[in-house]
């Protein structure tokens, strides 16, 4: 069954940004009702009363009995509106239900137990889809919808059809994925050596030797040592046979 709440307006007849403002700092938040075969009314409700209210409800499956002037009509909270900056509730507005009207509303979807990759896995359970959108009778309308996630396991999913509503039908896609087990992160840190050795590069006592074979810089490298052989006897004959040169006077 919903949640149903009480909450007291009252009507306002000013109207304009100047007004609204006057009734904030007075401690009131403007509101509109409406529904289907009324006109909207403009109401004022106390924002202390309101903001408490909101705190341990859920807006949009909740029914509010709002009592306005001695009458007392049901409704749902369609929209919020809050200050983009300070703390505080700008604007809200209700719409009146009929017992025989089906209605759409969203209601929170609640994870049931401890999934067995993330028990015995060390997977993560990870929601996607929080709220589910559903047609209802205001009568039949659930405070919320339990999964059961106990037998998930890591890569398995539960999905919309996986959902059991009683009396109410399901609007979105049956395909989407609500609730899915995902593996654990794993973080892989290669050895030093190892790293060096898949990388061509030096390990640490290659880049010591290294770098006391190199020369300092500016230091003149020694030459290469000239290689001396033997002289054969051909070559010893062939020297002895060349003139001599006569030197000039």
């Amino acid at each position: 069954m919903a949640q149903i709440v009480q909450l007291s307006a009252e009507k306002r007849t000013d109207s304009g940004t100047g007004a609204a403002r006057a009734m904030r700092r007075g401690g009131r938040v403007p509101a509109i009702i409406y529904g289907r075969g009324r006109d909207p009314v403009s109401l004022a409700v106390n924002g202390t009363e309101l903001g408490r209210l909101l705190e341990k409800i859920h807006p949009e499956s909740t029914i509010v009995e709002l009592t306005v002037d001695g009458a007392t009509v049901k409704t749902l909270i369609r929209e919020v509106q809050r200050h983009p900056v300070r703390p505080g509730i700008v604007h809200v507005d209700f719409y009146e239900i009929h017992a025989g009207e089906k209605i759409r509303v969203e209601v929170p979807v609640h994870c049931v137990g401890i999934p067995d990759g993330v028990r015995n896995q060390g997977g993560t359970l990870d929601q996607v889809i929080r709220n589910v959108a559903i047609s209802v009778l205001p009568a039949d309308i659930p405070e919320r919808v339990d999964l059961d996630v106990t037998a998930l396991t890591i890569g398995k999913s539960l999905h919309i059809s996986d959902l059991s509503i009683p009396n109410a039908e399901i609007l979105m896609d049956s395909s989407l994925t609500i609730a899915t087990v995902v593996a654990p992160r794993t973080e892989e840190v290669a050895a030093p050596a190892a790293a060096a050795a898949v990388e061509g590069a030096p390990v640490e006592g290659e880049v010591a030797a290294a770098a006391a074979a190199a020369p300092e810089e500016g230091a003149v490298e020694p030459a290469e040592p000239e290689l001396i052989r033997k002289r054969k006897p051909a070559e010893e004959e062939a020297e002895d046979e060349k003139p001599e040169k006569k030197s000039k006077k």
